[in-house]
């Protein structure tokens, strides 16, 4: 049986309030069979669940496509849901069933939808010197059935609402950090079933967060306004017909809240004395309170909620309290996380508690803050006394294993403490296992490192005052956070944010929203983010729109290098990061020894072959044409500035090799020579890296392209330094930010910048799913549509599997060898094929569940190719056996 599921709607399942004007519609099939192809479909939308009113109907459609389907007539109206139902027919004509109804529904889709106006506080009403953060409020009346009931809802700064005493929506740190000069989103909740008959109230908690806070280490604030502001909008839809709208004005009344302090950085200051208990209940007293003031400000640069939200998505308890040797009580977690504690304590009135938050213990075992620089990641909480209380903040987090607890009493239960772990709402797609222990807990600290680095952007660290969009750690690291989670609609928001805040000229700011020096450099590999990520998402997930939205971006990036220097085919001019904390650097430098015009003019050629392969996609001929041979010119300039006449990269580093040959800018006698110096260069180092973040994401994946995957295995399995299970050893939970941040002997590395949660480096989880694992993607079909399962066993490991939930579904591979034979279990998804490569193999002793090749249904062809088996199958599951034939 066949049958289409997990319908979606430009990524989300039954997604509320968007305004997207040609939404996308997507599916998988479900199978019993193997070899299932789609032939044909057709989608219906109606605005009734009984599809009387059908807006849309695409009849029967000869097409394979099953995602992102633009429905491009159909006009949308604000506030409108429409429900949605999809039947396939199969490669043998076979119907399917009509798939369960899913909708979507709008958001408001334009300026003139909002009657809403922006409220904030007086400043009379605060104690501005101590950051005072404010509470806003409003009653109003049902007096009929209400049938329906959405709350549009956004800030300047963060916000948190309350109805009728309840939190509204499961949502943190809303609205997200956009480049907010030009870009704000907005939140749509259900609030149908919070509403009660008769009176009602609506509160609001509004905090400093991106917008008024401090932001980067060198103390910025007010960076995109000095006054936090609500903007809201209630629409009420009764039986009989009629609305309201409920809306921020003059009617809202302000006071001063509990909030003392909140910054995302430092961390937060409750006083539960000055709670305003039941301020958002109906019979709340507010006549105390203020009016609330209108701050004029535009509702033009709106915009429904793009990314996934942030929301607490798992709970940690504590592993164990320690008593220091300097007598500090703390709290160790277990884990580096992200995101904050809720906790549960008893005191006098005006007792103060802190919890000081904090990644590591000195080598005495100490609490150590330093590499936090001046970020405070401190909780403070004022008890109102008369029993226990219980508080988790609102609109800060912070990135930690351990937690000091100072004012509190001696006798602690570990029981009135939980870590609660944030990060944006990524549906996770990815996993990794292997026979190795220490290969697993790497895959969990890259996993780690992705959970707390991407909390709405793709922050360098989740800690110490910084946490900003660095576009070259996000380049570095994409296609292995593209395995482990659906990052696309994550991604995409940022993407937005990237071409809002380039440059004039075409360049891109070091970090995405733009919060650093208005006269801002652009660095080669940094700035390439705004073409090497969108061309990712793309090749991941099938997604063609990603490139005509990010399109005049890529170019205005190319464009901005070609017109750097005298020579527009090399980039030997202005600024560059280099190959960042590079191994070979000189003394006191964090660059690399790696010539910086030399990977400038690397990442120029490989953007540029991208943005022909790109114009190629949207059909854009003379541009295809055009970067086409922009690309070989740069790559011809490059051989005569860095290939010797006899084929010698004169540039003679790992990095140098890993870029030319992951690039594909060496070819023949000049390829060999680069691989062969590549070898050299690790054999020097005893098998050990050098690379910084330029190469290390893909040097041992530029290994196995080379068929050196002894060399890749050495490099991945060392333990000590510098390499990546060196951190496991050193118990590490996360990716550290340098090879050494904890040195043999247990000091630190240099304060100023040891992060112990930095994703950068976990790009070696490309490897991991691609080479050890082997699931690949092949470029010429975006998506998944086509793969290929090609495990590389090795390093002494004697399983290893992997999966990854793709748009069509899941694919898996995971091989065993045991007493010199291999079992090789593969899953390719309904409506996709691949093809499976089995490593030194013979073709007569390949057998498929115990069976001949020839007798198992779905195998389209095999053949010997060299020491491997090449095998085409359609979908199904898989079991491939036979006798390794080294």
């Amino acid at each position: 049986m066949i049958a289409v599921h997990k319908l979606r709607v430009e990524y989300k399942q039954n997604p509320l309030g968007i305004d997207v004007r040609y939404p996308r519609i997507s599916w998988q099939l479900n199978a019993d069979e193997r070899d299932v192809m789609q032939q044909a479909y057709q989608l219906q939308v109606a605005t009734d669940q009984d599809y009387v009113s059908t807006v849309w109907d695409s009849g029967r459609v000869e097409s394979g496509q099953s995602l992102h389907i633009e429905l491009k007539e159909l006009e949308l109206q604000s506030r409108q849901r429409y429900y949605y139902r999809i039947r396939i027919w199969d490669q043998l004509n076979r119907p399917t069933e009509w798939s369960e109804t899913a909708w979507w529904e709008m958001g408001l889709l334009s300026p003139e939808d909002w009657e809403a106006e922006w409220i904030t506080a007086p400043l009379a009403c605060l104690d501005t010197e101590a950051e005072q953060n404010p509470l806003l409020r409003r009653s109003f009346h049902v007096d009929r059935q209400v049938i329906r009931a959405r709350m549009y809802v956004t800030s300047l700064g963060l916000y948190e609402v309350e109805l009728n005493g309840a939190r509204v929506g499961r949502d943190v740190l809303t609205p997200g950090w956009t480049s907010y000069s030009t870009r704000l989103q907005y939140q749509t909740y259900d609030i149908t079933g919070q509403l009660a008959a008769g009176g009602n109230a609506v509160g609001a908690w509004l905090g400093n967060g991106w917008y008024k806070g401090n932001l980067a280490w060198d103390n910025k604030k007010n960076v995109f306004g000095d006054r936090t502001a609500l903007l809201m909008q209630i629409h009420l839809t009764f039986a009989d017909g009629d609305e309201q709208i409920i809306r921020t004005d003059q009617e809202w009344a302000v006071s001063p809240g509990p909030l003392l302090m909140s910054e995302i950085y430092h961390g937060e200051t409750y006083d539960a004395r000055l709670e305003q208990c039941g301020f958002s209940q109906p019979d709340y007293d507010d006549h105390a309170w203020i009016p609330a003031e209108i701050l004029p400000y535009t509702r033009d640069i709106l915009l429904a909620q793009e990314n996934v939200p942030v929301k607490a998505m798992e709970e940690l308890a504590p592993i164990t309290l320690l008593r220091t040797p300097a007598g500090e009580t703390v709290l160790d977690m277990g884990q580096n996380m992200v995101g904050w504690m809720r906790f549960t304590v008893e005191g006098q009135a005006g007792q103060e508690f802190q919890l000081r938050h904090f990644e590591v213990l000195d080598q005495e075992g100490n609490v150590y803050t330093d590499n936090l620089r001046a970020a405070r990641q401190t909780v403070t909480y004022i008890t109102r006394g008369g029993g226990r209380e219980s508080f988790q903040p609102r609109f800060t987090f912070q990135g930690f294993r351990y937690v000091q607890l100072i004012g509190f009493p001696e006798n602690l239960s570990l029981q009135d403490f939980t870590g609660v772990v944030l990060h944006s709402d990524m549906e996770p797609t990815g996993t990794f296992t292997c026979s190795n222990p220490l290969l697993n807990q790497l895959q969990h600290n890259i996993l780690w490192g992705e959970k707390g680095n991407f909390v709405d952007v793709p922050t360098d660290c989740p800690q110490r005052d910084e946490r900003l969009g660095w576009t070259g750690d996000a380049q570095m690291f994409i296609r292995t956070s593209a395995y482990l989670m659906n990052v696309a609609p994550f991604f995409s928001k940022w993407l937005k944010d990237l071409a809002a805040d380039q440059l004039d000229n075409g360049g891109v700011p070091f970090v995405i929203p733009h919060v650093l020096d208005e006269n801002s450099h652009s660095s080669a590999a940094w700035g390439d983010a705004a073409v090497i990520c969108p061309w990712t998402i793309y090749q991941c997930y099938g997604d063609k729109r990603i490139l005509e939205q990010q399109y005049s971006s890529m170019q205005g990036w190319v464009e901005y290098i070609r017109r750097q220097g005298t020579d527009e085919f090399l980039w030997n001019t202005g600024f560059h990061f280099g190959d960042w904390l590079g191994l070979d650097a000189k003394p006191d430098s964090y660059i690399g020894a790696t010539d910086r015009d030399y990977i400038a003019t690397a990442f120029y050629a490989y953007s540029a072959g991208l943005m022909g392969k790109t114009a190629a996609v949207l059909g854009r001929t003379e541009d295809e044409q055009y970067y086409s041979q922009l690309h070989v010119r740069i790559k011809q300039a490059f051989n005569r500035e860095f290939i010797t006449p006899s084929g010698r990269v004169s540039v003679a580093t790992q990095t140098a090799c890993v870029l030319a040959l992951m690039f594909g800018l060496v070819e023949g006698k000049a390829e060999e020579r680069t691989v062969a110096k590549l070898i050299e260069l690790l054999e020097e180092s005893k098998y050990h890296l050098t690379t910084g973040f330029v190469g290390t994401p893909y040097l041992n994946l530029v290994l196995a392209g080379a068929g050196h995957y002894d060399a890749a295995y050495k490099l991945l399995l060392q333990t000590d330094y510098p390499s990546w299970l060196y951190q496991v050893t050193r118990g590490a939970t996360t990716i550290w930010e340098h090879w050494d941040g904890i040195k043999e002997d247990g000091s630190f590395w240099s304060k100023d910048m040891n992060s112990f949660n930095h994703y950068a480096y976990g790009a070696i989880g490309d490897f991991l799913y691609r080479c050890v694992a082997g699931i690949e993607q092949v470029e010429e079909y975006p998506g998944y549509k086509q793969f290929l399962i090609q495990p590389h066993p090795g390093g002494g490991l004697t399983s290893a599997a992997g999966a990854l939930e793709s748009m069509y579904g899941k694919i898996r591979s995971g091989w065993t060898i045991d007493s010199g034979k291999i079992e090789l279990v593969t899953v390719v998804p309904p409506n996709t094929s691949a093809t499976v490569l089995l490593p030194d193999a013979a073709l007569a002793g390949v057998l498929e569940n115990g069976q001949p090749l020839q007798q198992a249904r779905g195998i389209h062809s095999a053949e010997q190719l060299g020491q491997s088996v090449k095998i085409t199958v359609g979908s199904g599951e898989y079991r491939f056996g036979y006798a390794l034939q080294k």
